[in-house]
């Protein structure tokens, strides 16, 4: 296989230059000697301007067709192309630039099954993982690539998930609502073991700290809850939570290291400690939508809008906030809300109180969860303004202004990855 190569640009950054519609910043106001003050201000941005680091952004367009999706993966930007005339279609896999910046580099290039959709490529195991959506039957399937080669390795119906003692968790859900729980051996794609799922299981799942899957729990429709090792798939741990009634409609969630249970008509929540399915707790939380761990607390979301946030020990409500604020995401005990038509609001979890007002952004994805939030907005003259969102901090960080831009980014900073209005996919490595 050839290797090519593609053009690298040297740009110099404009992040200096904070768009006109960014919502004007309240500032102190001065007292005693106001001419003094703006002379002093005034002197002070010109020393920081002239002394501030030029910032340079190096940009590799990525090659391939416009109808083509583009993935942000591991070290490597991987490339999905749509359905050719003749059948064929590829999943290429290219290496980011260096710092220096030498333009992408074809690493390998492998077929793809034509009538499937592909919704990510992701990396694990060493391995490079296409996950899609077969047709005409509608189910997952994933396909294995070596990371290295290219060289398919495996597939199987199902999406995958790693476990800690380096396999994988493979859940295959059909569409009656039945299929199976699979460990399989990454290198070469063995099952090693099978728990089948009856229909309307809802398997759910126990992450480690390193996001790797050691425990899954299905609801059986029976009311039973099986607590399962995600290395064997041996059952640990059962309980019956419908003696009376073998009918209803229940809801399984695990966070942090209790089970929670939304038993039939969603007015409580019941909670289980998740190593011995001991009973903890109930609390009357109407209508949850799903819960979380926060800054060492249980927020409970309900389907109406808002949050209730419960003391994990007790299920007591520490703070509510009734409305249509929708929680965005967690980090160091800060929260991020979204508030409607207002942007984004960060509330210190343990009291609820409104630390500071961050505007309006879009939240770009990001490919692990300890990459810095990263937000892009529209400025007045159409550039994609990309800012780092510090939930401790309290402020936006504008890292970047990208003329060109039309959607589609993917982020792990000081790398983006984005469609830009020619229909290219090109990537950005920020340096200072």
């Amino acid at each position: 296989m050839t290797e090519g190569r593609s053009l690298s640009i040297i740009e110099l950054g404009e992040i200096s230059d904070e768009p006109t519609s960014a919502p004007p910043v309240r500032r102190p106001r001065a007292v005693g000697r106001p001419l003094r003050s703006a002379t002093v201000l005034l002197l002070s941005l010109v020393m920081l301007a002239g002394a501030a680091p030029s910032t340079q952004r190096t940009v590799s367009v990525v090659p391939g067709s416009r109808m083509a999706t583009a993935y942000l993966a591991g070290d490597g930007v991987y490339v999905v192309d749509p359905p050719a005339p003749d059948g064929e279609r590829y999943l290429t896999a290219y290496a980011q630039p260096a710092p220096t910046g030498v333009g992408v580099r074809r690493r390998w290039q492998a077929p793809l099954a034509r009538t499937a959709n592909y919704l990510e490529v992701r990396v694990e195991r060493g391995l490079v993982l296409a996950l899609a959506v077969t047709a005409p039957n509608r189910r997952f399937q994933t396909t294995a690539f070596d990371s290295a080669t290219g060289q398919q390795r495996w597939q199987h119906p199902g999406a995958p998930q790693p476990t800690p003692r380096g396999g994988l968790l493979v859940t295959n859900g059909r569409e009656d609502g039945s299929g199976a729980m699979s460990g399989v051996e990454p290198d070469t794609g063995l099952v090693l073991w099978s728990v089948p799922l009856p229909p309307a299981a809802s398997p759910t799942y126990h992450l480690t700290s390193e996001g790797q899957v050691d425990r899954f729990v299905l609801l059986q429709p029976t009311g039973e809850v099986q607590v399962h090792d995600a290395d064997t798939g041996q059952l640990l741990r059962s309980i019956d939570t419908l003696p009376g009634d073998r009918s209803a409609y229940q809801r399984v969630q695990i966070v942090a290291d209790l089970l929670l249970l939304v038993p039939p008509g969603s007015t409580r929540l019941v909670s289980f400690g998740l190593a011995e399915l001991e009973p903890r707790w109930t609390a009357e939380v109407t209508l949850v939508s799903h819960a979380l761990e926060c800054g060492g607390l249980l927020c409970a979301v309900p389907q109406t809008g808002g949050l209730q946030v419960l003391d994990p020990a007790t299920g007591s409500v520490r703070w509510s906030e009734p409305g249509q604020d929708v929680l965005a995401d967690v980090r160091y005990g800060r929260l991020l809300m979204a508030r409607p038509g207002q942007g984004y609001a960060v509330r210190d979890a343990a009291t609820g109180q409104v630390r500071t007002e961050l505007g309006v952004w879009s939240l770009m994805p990001v490919l692990g969860p300890d990459d810095p939030l990263v937000g892009v907005r529209r400025s007045d003259d159409g550039r994609m303004v990309v800012a780092e969102l510090d939930l401790v901090a309290g402020r936006t960080r504008i890292v970047d202004v990208l003329p060109g831009i039309a959607g589609s980014c993917q982020a792990s900073l000081p790398v983006l990855l984005c469609q830009r209005l020619d229909g290219t996919t090109a990537l950005w490595r920020l340096t200072r």
